[in-house]
């Protein structure tokens, strides 16, 4: 295991001669590096299955990892990489690099069950193959790149709020569509110019957001309930609510248009600052205890762009939110919204970027409500938002912002979980107070709250800075949430390596603690780097260009130049969401076992770590050593039984830092021991993302994004034909899917002999 044979590292973090983290890690008891025990109550678990603790603990089975006092084991064997080193004569002078298939374990079946273009709702065509569908048949179909996603059990005869009474085998599937890959999405590719109509931007608008479908089994198989009344597709222009502490700020209050299929009509008014149109680049998600869904906005700024300057001064308040926020010119060149749709125009809709970067509440079965933008949660990227509920009915949310050097934060309702009343809880999102995460390195952290009295590091209340001064208290609140990242400058927050999905570990199996996880990506501006080797900080004025800073390494970023990403995870003081104060550990460190990789001159050695190959080494523990190697972190999330399945995503090709590691893949944790299992790998260059059970733990929902990623609209199919080239007529005896097009899509994963997924 590399975790024994990995360096001890034992060489000072400070020159003076202190303590650097390692020897502080190597202090900590073995119950406590064996660590935390998550936060989802009886009534939460409730929720999102309705089964009783002792249903599930029977469940579980003995495995090859056995089950523990506090933990369910893991029952299957790893599955090999997928590399490029693997399949060489396989692919010998093709453009794959990897097997184009998903593969799972012995003993368990994957089958492809709802992909890009597939109808979800009444009135929806199937998916033709060829991407000539208009936009107001993509409006009716599932969205493309699907990311982040859960299952809602409908309920049947004899439901109870504390068990029983939903089903395992019918439910509401929620599932995130991330982002569009323009080139595959049109027949011919965008095709700027003349060619570029705005029933191009409209259908590019209706892949992204939100698919809510039925899902049933029906004799034995998945399928979708096409005509459900369930079925709905929530895009970029759909009318939302603004709600919270932001809700009807002057920065709010954005150009008003007509929206149409045909046009953006600005009507020359304002909005109230309190409605708005869509959500966008929706990653990963959350859920509530009281049944409903959150989608997190994540790189909504890159969907933004103007062939006219944008303001970027940092003597501007619009300008230094656009800066930090990277509102530009060019937003992620793949979208040309703004030549159609002006409302996506940040040189003549200025405050338009404002109504994106929140957490968006949807009721998956009220097919007619609006979905809300909860202000209270802060506006950055979000990635997820992770509820834990405590003893005392206290409710926060914990959530990552994913760009390299950004923060953890938590949000605490101000009112309590009614586990009787549901609908009672309705509005909780809109009131409480949100918190930043400092750690430091004596393993202890710090929550620090966002609110007009906290005193920043200029010795001033945030009420006094001239980034958020306003009126009152409460024009304070609304700038601070509505600038989040600067509000966390200013306090001094500690910079994370790309923080992104976050998990709480269930109380289950006699745990207790309050214990969160949170995947760290990557890092390539950790520790220096550039021409001078130089470090910085995010400026405390927050006038830092989003993403530019280059942070030292420190106790919860230990490696420069961080290619493959770590997990992070942390304990409540006194086992309340309330608490202020935290415990944290670093999970594991990811990396290749047999990289030789040394670190580049242009990167600030950490002499904790030296300077070989050890710091892409990483310390993962799999038996045997080197089985279950994976790197950039991703999706995570915990099964209602206490395992914990981690998802990647890096270039998914095998190529590069990657050569060893290979194909993106799922793989699943102890959370006692560390120890790691492979259990999927997915098709040439995906990103494996988004995991959900049925209620009984023996269907699982895996999601399959950007097949065959980079591929060009004269040759759709240069890296990837999947899923296509996996179901076939000649080798699954089942109706042959629609060629021509890799397709995201969702995948259902069972267990031949009926069991537990994992088990």
């Amino acid at each position: 295991m590399k975790g024994i044979t990995h360096p001890k590292n034992d060489i000072a973090l400070s020159p003076a001669g202190g303590e650097h983290i390692c020897d502080i890690i190597e202090r900590v008891s073995v119950d406590r590096r064996s660590f935390l025990h998550s936060a989802v109550s009886s009534a939460a678990l409730a929720s999102v299955g309705g089964i009783t603790l002792g249903g599930l603990v029977s469940t579980v089975h003995a495995a090859p990892i056995p089950a523990s006092f506090r933990g369910p084991g893991i029952g299957f064997d790893s599955i090999p990489a997928e590399t490029r080193r693997r399949n060489v004569e396989v692919h010998r002078g093709s453009a794959e690099a990897v097997l184009d298939r998903v593969t799972v374990p012995a003993g368990y079946k994957a089958e492809v069950f709802v992909a890009w273009g597939d109808p979800i709702m009444p009135g929806a065509t199937p998916f033709i193959g060829d991407a000539s569908e208009t936009a107001a048949q993509q409006a009716r179909q599932f969205g493309m790149h699907n990311d982040g996603m859960h299952f809602f059990p409908l309920r049947e005869p004899g439901f109870s709020a504390f068990g029983g009474g939903v089903s395992s085998e019918r439910g509401v599937l929620c599932v995130n569509n991330e982002y569009t890959h323009e080139d595959i999405l049109f027949t011919k590719g965008q095709e700027l110019g003349a060619n570029y109509t705005i029933d191009k931007t409209r259908k590019s608008q209706n892949a992204h957001g939100v698919s809510i479908l039925e899902a049933r089994r029906v004799a034995g198989k998945w399928t979708v309930v096409k005509n459900s009344p369930y079925g709905r597709r929530i895009t970029a222009n759909t009318p939302c609510r603004i709600s919270g502490p932001a809700a009807g700020h002057s920065l709010m209050q954005a150009k008003a248009y007509n929206i149409s299929d045909t046009a953006t009509t600005p009507t020359g008014g304002a909005t109230d600052g309190r409605s708005c149109f869509g959500t966008v680049n929706n990653c990963a998600h959350g859920i509530t205890p009281w049944g409903t869904y959150l989608t997190c906005e994540e790189n909504w700024n890159g969907n933004f762009s103007s062939d006219l300057p944008v303001d970027q001064s940092a003597a501007t308040e619009i300008g230094k939110l656009n800066r930090r926020y990277g509102v530009s010119k060019d937003g992620f060149s793949v979208y040309n919204w703004h030549k159609n749709d002006e409302r996506f125009d940040p040189a003549k809709n200025p405050k338009e970027p404002h109504l994106f970067g929140w957490v968006v509440e949807i009721d998956p079965f009220a097919p007619n409500s609006q979905p809300v933008k909860r202000t209270a949660l802060g506006r950055f990227k979000h990635e997820s938002a992770q509820y834990v509920v405590d003893a005392a009915n206290n409710v926060a949310f914990y959530m990552g912002d994913d760009e390299r050097n950004e923060y953890i934060y938590k949000f605490v309702c101000a009112g309590k979980f009614d586990p009787v009343n549901l609908a009672a809880n309705r509005d909780l999102l809109d009131n409480g107070t949100l918190y930043v995460a400092r750690f430091d390195a004596n393993l202890q952290g710090k929550w620090i709250a966002l609110a007009p009295g906290t005193t920043g590091l200029d010795g001033k209340a945030l009420r006094n800075n001239p980034n958020f001064s306003g009126a009152n208290d409460a024009e304070v609140l609304a700038k601070i949430l509505i600038k989040t990242r600067m509000a966390a400058d200013a306090v001094g927050a500690t910079q994370m390596d790309r923080p992104e999905w976050t998990g709480a570990r269930p109380r289950i199996s006699g745990q207790d603690e309050i214990e969160i996880y949170c995947t760290l990506t990557n890092n390539n501006r950790r520790g220096g780097g550039g021409t001078d080797n130089s470090t910085t900080s995010n400026n405390p004025d927050g006038s830092t260009l989003a993403a530019s800073a280059r942070p030292p390494f420190d106790a919860a970023n230990p490696r420069p130049d961080n290619d493959f990403g770590h997990i992070i995870r942390w304990r409540e003081t006194g086992k309340l969401v309330t608490a202020t104060t935290f415990g944290w550990g670093i999970f594991v460190q990811c990396g290749d076992s047999i990289t030789t990789k040394t670190l580049a001159g242009n990167y600030t050695p950490n002499p904790a770590f030296g300077v070989g190959p050890a710091n892409y080494v990483g310390n993962i523990v799999d038996v045997p050593a080197g089985s279950a190697d994976f790197g950039a972190p991703d999706g995570l999330w915990f099964d209602y039984f206490g395992r914990l399945w981690v998802q990647t995503d890096q270039v998914g090709d095998g190529s590069g830092d990657f050569i060893n590691i290979g194909a993106n893949c799922m793989v699943c944790a102890d959370p006692n021991t560390g120890e790691v299992r492979r259990f999927l790998t997915g098709p040439n260059r995906c990103e494996v993302t988004g995991v959900t059970m049925t209620p009984d733990g023996k269907t699982m929902f895996v999601g399959v994004q950007h097949p065959g990623e980079d591929s060009r609209a004269n040759a759709p199919t240069l890296y990837s034909n999947w899923p296509q080239n996996q179901w076939t007529v000649e080798s699954d005896g089942v109706t042959a899917l629609p060629a021509g097009r890799p397709r995201s899509a969702v995948v259902v994963i069972t267990k031949n002999d009926g069991g537990v997924i994992g088990s």
